[in-house]
């Protein structure tokens, strides 16, 4: 008798949505990364892309990782810690905390890694971490694996968060842990109000920027910036994933807090350091980023567009102030039936149900990257107005 296999085979969800023909994951995507992909032969516009520049396929971006990969190679076979660390590792680090008005940086292979590795080492079993109930799921991997006291707060509820600071022992270290852009939602951490109480309460923040940078603030420098706290906030990460067009993260913070997080954080010293090309890549696309302001532009452009569509047609989009766009369905199959039927039309957009998010908030995914036209968006309202019709999902209430 094998227990685990009989325990686990008796999960079948996977299963039932393939047999209805609604199942959504894995979609093998036979092109590059733009605005269109072709899946199973056939040409689709891809609203579900994290790439908010569209800088994947900049010709800069792949020339800098050919041609890192033809002077180090292919991998670095080791940790930083050990025999991983390259010069271009550095020249980006020294980057990233300038950009960030912080001390130093480290660069971690994902962002994933950074928020694991630098949430679960900070505290001590006395100190406490403070986390928005939406913040994302590396960070609350990151706080499980941490022997502090954690204490969770509603999202965005600035009262909420100040009775659970009331709770903390005032000599001792308070972590307040956001994210800057919230992935799913797309609205924005009231930073404000999070730097005025932690004044208050002397606590420390870190906020997490990877959906933010390339999108908020000066140059890209995401929400804290664009709320003018960034030097009052302790730890700022950020990942490549997104806007910077490759894979991996970062953190940047003072001396004493990454001379500690380089020398204790365990998805950094046990982890195969940034390949030389996703590091050259990301380099190339953050000078990207910076020369060329007209990106972040017409992103924006787009993004109202698109947000006064949304409103005008009775989608319930909550509180995005951003390019990610929830259309809430609040039904799980609904959800699966309307991703499927979207991309039956053409649009790649990505279903988010229980138990990422309970079954009353799930939603669509709608993102939008700055290389799309407003032909392609049109053309997207279009079948999702018509699509939401069909399954009595817009409500006239909110036009």
């Amino acid at each position: 008798m094998n227990l685990l296999s009989d325990k686990l085979s008796k999960y079948d969800a996977p299963q039932q949505a393939k047999a209805a023909g609604i199942y959504p994951y894995f979609r093998v995507i036979e092109s590059d990364q733009d605005t269109e992909v072709v899946i199973n032969g056939k040409k689709v516009l891809m609203f579900g892309s994290n790439a908010y520049l569209g800088l994947t396929n900049h010709p800069k971006v792949k020339e800098a990782a050919i041609a890192a990969t033809k002077k180090y190679g292919t991998g670095m076979a080791g940790s930083r810690y050990l025999n991983g660390t390259l010069d271009i590792h550095i020249e980006l680090e020294k980057k990233l905390a300038a950009f960030m008005g912080k001390d130093d940086a480290i660069i971690y292979p994902t962002g994933f890694q950074v928020n694991l590795g630098v949430v679960s080492c900070l505290t001590g079993r006395e100190d406490y971490i403070l986390w928005d109930e939406l913040d994302h799921a590396s960070i609350i991997e990151g706080h499980r694996l941490s022997f502090s006291p954690k204490l969770k707060f509603k999202h965005n509820d600035m009262d909420s968060l100040e009775k659970q600071l009331q709770k903390c022992a005032p000599d001792k270290i308070k972590l307040i842990v956001v994210d800057g852009v919230f992935s799913m939602e797309g609205d924005i951490a009231n930073l404000p109000e999070i730097v005025r109480l932690a004044k208050q309460y002397g606590a420390n923040i870190m906020v997490d920027e990877a959906h933010g940078i390339g999108i908020l603030g000066r140059q890209g420098r995401g929400a804290c910036d664009h709320f003018g706290v960034l030097p009052d906030v302790d730890l700022v990460m950020g990942t490549f994933s997104k806007s910077l067009a490759s894979i991996g993260g970062f953190i940047a913070s003072s001396d004493p807090i990454i001379n500690y997080v380089r020398h204790h954080s365990r998805s950094y010293i046990f982890s195969a350091s940034n390949t030389p090309a996703a590091t050259a890549a990301a380099n190339a696309a953050f000078d990207i980023m910076i020369s060329e302001p007209e990106r972040v532009e017409h992103l924006w452009d787009l993004t109202h567009y698109a947000l006064a569509g949304f409103r005008g047609m009775g989608c319930e989009i909550g509180n995005t102030a951003t390019p990610i766009i929830p259309l809430y369905i609040r039904d799980n199959d609904k959800t699966f039936y309307v991703t499927n039927e979207l991309f039956k039309q053409g649009v790649f957009v990505n279903p988010v149900v229980s138990p990422a998010v309970a079954p009353t908030d799930t939603l669509i995914r709608f993102s939008l990257m700055a290389t799309h036209t407003f032909g392609q968006l049109d053309y997207a309202l279009e079948k999702i107005e018509k699509t939401l019709k069909k399954v009595g999902i817009l409500n006239p209430v909110l036009v």
